[in-house]
């Protein structure tokens, strides 16, 4: 049976291509602005709304997209106020957030320790149609935000006293992009798990930023590595029986280990061509006369 007839699998890999799209998209925002593990940091506290979600008997997800936007703009309050002991807040969020959502699905009549396995490491094939159209609704945010935005967001990223000083709101686009990153962990939570979430945001970023020269190559380069390895992974965990997000995870850091491999010989080339590039444009420089002789005159 082919693995496009199983209605299961085909859920799985939309769902995959929606990961493979949005995490690099605003991973590489992360990235720039030196916060790779934000998005851990989000899951753990992505977890409580699981946890709540199953308490109430209402979606996971829907009621995790709002704990970690919470979370998330808590974060971002906390690294602008709290410039002393930010770190140790950070921790108690991180680390709360983990043990309320474990302590909320064992006090719920339907969780369970396979529940809880479930959204921590991700199980792409139970994904269902609902799923699906949440996924969807919150992937198209995330990609409206991400390109629609991305001259704004990149010079906060690379700069945030030059973008303030061109008159950008700088702390309304470092909320988005906070808020962006929360909402990009649930959607990707069901795929690879809310432990393993940063790690698609960031290694397909990477790899991307190994080879690419330009920040627009290198965000379509980390999204299509990322829809690569979501889709493959997908597939060989179906047919190796193992599970997906691990398989995912281990094939991005794969490719960044092959791209970094590349990367030394791809710069060696372009220095070449540039030195060569520079000899050919010396020899072809016309040297000009700095002042005319008498007799350079043309006489008629």
């Amino acid at each position: 049976m082919d693995i496009l007839d199983l209605a299961f699998m085909q859920r799985a890999l939309i769902a995959a291509l929606l990961v493979g799209v949005t995490a690099p998209a605003i991973g590489i925002y992360l990235v720039q602005r030196r916060q790779a593990l934000m998005g851990d940091g989000i899951g753990h506290v992505a977890l409580t709304g699981v946890g709540l979600g199953f308490l109430l008997n209402t979606s996971p997800v829907w009621m995790a997209t709002a704990v970690s936007v919470a979370g998330a703009v808590a974060m971002e309050l906390i690294r602008w106020f709290g410039r002393t002991r930010g770190d140790l807040a950070l921790s108690m969020l991180f680390y709360g957030g983990m043990a309320g959502g474990v302590m909320l699905m064992s006090l719920s009549p339907n969780g369970s320790n396979a529940n809880l396995m479930t959204y921590l490491f991700g199980s792409i094939v139970t994904v269902s149609p609902s799923d699906i159209t949440t996924m969807c609704v919150l992937a198209a945010f995330v990609m409206l935000v991400t390109l629609g935005l991305r001259r704004q967001l990149f010079a906060v990223c690379q700069d945030e006293e030059f973008a303030r000083v061109t008159g950008l709101p700088v702390r309304l686009l470092n909320l988005l992009i906070a808020v962006t990153a929360a909402v990009t962990v649930t959607v990707a939570m069901r795929a690879v798990g809310l432990l393993l979430v940063s790690a698609l945001m960031v290694i397909p970023v990477a790899a991307a930023q190994q080879i690419a020269r330009s920040f627009a190559t290198t965000f379509a380069m980390a999204a299509g590595l990322g829809v690569l390895v979501s889709l493959a992974g997908t597939t060989t965990s179906y047919y190796q029986d193992v599970p997906a997000g691990a398989t995912i995870v281990l094939m991005a850091i794969v490719l960044f280990v092959a791209f970094t491999a590349l990367a030394a010989p791809l710069a060696r080339r372009r220095a070449r061509r540039a030195k060569g590039a520079a000899a050919d444009e010396e020899r072809c420089t016309l040297e000009v006369p700095e002042a005319r002789t008498p007799t350079d005159d043309v006489r008629v």
